[in-house]
């Protein structure tokens, strides 16, 4: 399933990455992780782990042993907690030679394009170097109204935010069966899944709730599974308490398949294209427009007028000088900023505004006419 990948997003949860009895790291199964993960990157695979825990590593080390906790409560048990879930990554990692770094995220960092943009140019940027980054979303500082709410959701938005093509939801059950397993001896596991129609939906129930930490459920990854179908990613639901589970999917181990609408690329560029009002206009020379014509990214040297009032991230039209569009796409400046560096060189931008942000309008957030 997992044959393939490009990019691979794994989500795991708390009950995996923390020993319920100590509340500590599991470090056996961090280890046994690490190892899959490592080889699949030796493989060509790009990595990014989706990793909840901090709140349950931290509340033991806060004395918080009761299980509600307030808000205040879980961001202290997060903020004591999130040190020692990172610390226990580069533990497993170190002896396979890979780096790992950390990305706390908020709701806005996939929702607001100008964070969304910082957030993937970092992202990139990390997987460029061969480092794994471990995401989580910012529970220090989160509140109820701007929370992904788990997890699942948070994966299936950084899939979509990074192209990914396969997202791994490790669960406490090997996939989605037609009714709870636990109680309905005649429940078979749905192998392989084209379209989440709402039969499928309602299989969800409750098939995956007890765990005992952790905010998920089978519903949630059923959610975060039409996030990322529509994203162009492919889903796949396995068992996560046991050893070595990437390696288990390449052994063929039991999953539930939930497959892609499309390609990451395609649904991006619809998206791009069909879903965003354009804010402004750029205006480019003929030189410009043939570069475009070959795939290039827009750069600030080729653009001859700037029109509109659009910020960073906002979708803006692209046109020849005599008015035709040639294409859309997300600039990487705002409209005052592009009005400065219009008709620069691309070493002279960050002498002009005080820092660069790379061409104005990249390659892959353009779409072209």
């Amino acid at each position: 399933m997992l044959g393939g990948a490009r990019r691979i997003v794994v989500k795991i949860g708390s009950a995996l990455v923390a020993d319920a009895a100590s509340g500590r790291p599991d470090h056996h199964w961090l280890a046994a992780f690490a190892a899959d993960a490592a080889a699949l990157t030796a493989n060509g695979a790009q990595l990014l782990l989706v990793s909840s825990g901090a709140v349950a590593l931290g509340r033991r080390r806060l004395g918080l042993t009761r299980k509600a906790l307030t808000l205040p409560e879980k961001q202290a048990a997060a903020a004591a907690g999130q040190s020692t879930l990172m610390r226990a990554w580069e533990e497993a990692f170190e002896p396979h030679g890979r780096g790992v770094a950390q990305l706390l995220l908020t709701r806005d960092d996939t929702e607001v394009r100008r964070r969304w943009l910082n957030a993937r140019a970092t992202t990139e940027t990390l997987l460029g170097l061969g480092v794994i980054p471990v995401i989580n979303e910012n529970d220090t500082v989160v509140t109820e109204e701007i929370r992904y709410g788990d997890n699942d959701r948070l994966a299936a938005r950084v899939a979509q935010m990074i192209g990914a093509d396969r997202l791994v939801l490790l669960s406490d059950i090997d996939g989605l069966y037609t009714a709870d397993p636990r109680n309905d001896p005649s429940a078979s596991r749905l192998e392989r899944i084209e379209t989440l129609t709402p039969e499928i939906l309602a299989m969800a129930g409750g098939a995956n709730a007890g765990a005992g930490v952790g905010t998920g459920g089978m519903a949630t990854k059923l959610t975060a599974a039409r996030i990322a179908q529509a994203a162009g990613c492919a889903t796949i639901i396995t068992l996560g308490r046991r050893p070595h589970p990437l390696g288990a999917l390449g052994e063929g181990a039991a999953a539930t398949l939930i497959e892609a609408a499309t390609t990451p690329a395609a649904a991006y560029k619809a998206w791009i294209a069909g879903s965003l009002a354009p804010s402004g206009t750029l205006t480019i020379d003929a030189g410009a427009a043939r570069a475009l014509a070959g795939g290039k990214s827009l750069l600030a040297a080729g653009v001859t007028g700037v029109e509109g009032r659009f910020g960073k991230g906002d979708a803006v039209r692209i046109v020849s000088e005599d008015g035709a569009e040639i294409g859309r796409g997300l600039s990487r400046y705002d409209a005052a900023d592009a009005e400065q560096i219009a008709g620069l060189r691309s070493d002279a931008i960050e002498a002009a505004i005080g820092f660069t942000a790379g061409p104005m309008v990249h390659a892959d957030d353009l779409v072209r006419g």
